[in-house]
């Protein structure tokens, strides 16, 4: 995703050695042309998979959501909501999941009305770093025996575990960004190619998605 690439290496900013700043087009202010081609490229993936809706957490995975089940033909979107809601009731499913950004603790909640047993449920959000979200959405995913056909995220921070983790657990997991590192306040990107290789921090060599933006130096993806 050409778009996406200028975006990060324009405006995107590595503080200290583990926060990507993109709030100025992802996550506080948005760039919703950007944002209607990267929910297209999540429906360019996960169109074999056939989902029957999009699931994400408030706030910031909404957006992605909402572009990319409207690239997929109109599907429904579901938001867990966080905390106590009296307007969504006590028939609901929940999981624990913990913020590392707020260091504490959410209950996320989703009406039983509207996941349905055989469903089948694509997941969408905006960051993937350590993947208590994305646990606690697969959690309520199997509460309410949907089938998981994937996740798509908009930026993985390689360095941590979240993504590994979920690979490991042979869940499709579509990131169109992952960073290996932040340097001097620097986020390297590029492009990669098709069927484009590159050796990952944990010694895995891995096939890459031919949209995903990967660390790289002047020769070949490193990361």
């Amino acid at each position: 995703m050409k778009e996406l690439v200028e975006a990060i290496q324009a405006q995107g900013k590595g503080i200290g050695t583990d926060i990507v700043k993109v709030d100025m087009f992802l996550n506080h202010r948005l760039d919703t042309e950007l944002y209607v081609k990267m929910g297209q490229a999540f429906a360019d993936a996960f169109a074999p998979e056939k989902p029957d809706l999009v699931l994400t957490v408030e706030a910031s995975g909404i957006a992605a959501a909402l572009t990319t089940a409207m690239a997929m033909g109109d599907k429904p979107v579901i938001f867990a909501k966080k905390g106590e809601r009296r307007n969504i009731g006590s028939d609901v499913y929940t999981a624990q999941v913990y913020s590392f950004p707020h260091q504490k603790e959410n209950t996320i909640r989703v009406s039983r009305s509207y996941l349905k047993k055989g469903m089948r449920v694509l997941i969408i959000d905006d960051f993937l770093a350590n993947g208590a979200a994305l646990r606690g959405l697969i959690d309520i995913v199997r509460q309410a025996e949907c089938t998981l056909v994937g996740c798509g995220i908009c930026i993985e921070k390689g360095w941590q575990p979240g993504g590994d983790h979920l690979r490991g657990r042979g869940i499709k997991l579509v990131s169109l960004a992952i960073c290996d590192r932040i340097e001097d306040g620097k986020i390297i990107v590029r492009r990669c190619t098709a069927n484009e290789e590159c050796t990952t921090l944990d010694g895995q060599t891995r096939k890459l998605w031919e949209n995903t933006l990967v660390i790289a130096d002047a020769e070949k993806a490193v990361a």
